[in-house]
């Protein structure tokens, strides 16, 4: 089973972690000593080496004059840095607005040729109405608690910056579980446009959607939610955070995760069947 993302992260930190801890005991020297050779406690030596606080930049320089490895500071500066990028905290992106957020995932978008997504619990962002797109964004402005709830422009914002899926040099390829089109996000009126727009967005030239069903043969587990940006990143949607996955490795993973679950699903007539039966129940 592949590590979660949030594991992947942790890993990555505790990677510039081990390696500050080799230097200082390859140098000779205690946790003690080498904090007094930077200046500060030896407590944040240890939780440097714990993995428990992530070292600045300045931290790094420091470590290897202490123990006489200058060479290393460029490499490990770069690698801390993407340790802690591939946390984006929720509530740090929030604190903007829900329309920044919005805003500012338009020039990846835009950058991006193949597009991939994997969805187990909502419709994706690039294929949602302006009424489920409120809905969606109402919860999120409630769930954290937002001081400024701009719910309704977010989701105008969102809905301009879908109007990608129409223009020409973009490939969207879209796969959802089946329980994503039951899951009453919004009231039947906004749910059943929902539904309805995901025939046409179906249809469209640069639109392959996939649905799973729930009757399917699993030959992979449900997975969260995650966003292939061609084959140099991936977006995975945690509760605490945005986990940005940026190493090859961990990219390829990825998009053999999403093989096996787009393997999984239906397409064209039967996928438009599963959409009728779900608006069939609204009512």
């Amino acid at each position: 089973m592949p590590a979660s993302p949030s594991s992947s992260a942790q890993a990555a930190r505790e990677a510039v972690a081990h390696r500050l801890r080799d230097l200082r005991k390859e140098a000779g020297l205690t946790v003690v000593q080498l904090a007094a050779a930077c200046g500060w406690h030896y407590s944040k030596t240890s939780r440097i080496e714990n993995a428990l606080t992530g070292p600045s930049a300045n931290d790094i320089r420091r470590w290897c004059a202490a123990t006489h490895t200058g060479d290393h500071v460029q490499d490990l500066v770069v690698q801390s840095i993407n340790a802690e990028s591939m946390y984006r905290q929720w509530r740090d992106q929030v604190r903007a607005g829900l329309r920044h957020i919005q805003e500012s995932r338009a020039p990846a978008l835009r950058a991006t040729e193949h597009f991939r997504i994997y969805s187990s619990s909502l419709v994706p962002g690039l294929l949602q109405t302006e009424g489920y797109a409120l809905a969606v964004l109402g919860i999120a402005a409630n769930v954290h608690d937002l001081p400024v709830d701009d719910s309704a422009e977010a989701a105008r914002s969102r809905i301009e910056r879908s109007r990608i899926v129409h223009e020409q040099g973009h490939q969207f390829v879209v796969v959802v579980e089946e329980s994503v089109l039951y899951c009453q996000i919004a009231r039947p009126e906004p749910m059943a446009a929902q539904l309805g727009y995901l025939l046409t967005a179906g249809a469209l030239p640069a639109v392959s959607l996939g649905i799973i069903p729930m009757a399917a043969r699993r030959t992979h587990w449900p997975e969260e939610t995650f966003h292939i940006y061609d084959d140099r990143l991936v977006s995975v949607e945690l509760v605490s955070a945005e986990v940005n996955v940026t190493q090859p490795g961990e990219i390829a993973q990825y998009l053999e995760t999403f093989e096996r679950l787009r393997s999984m699903a239906v397409y064209g007539a039967d996928a438009r069947a599963l959409i009728l039966r779900s608006i069939e129940a609204l009512h």
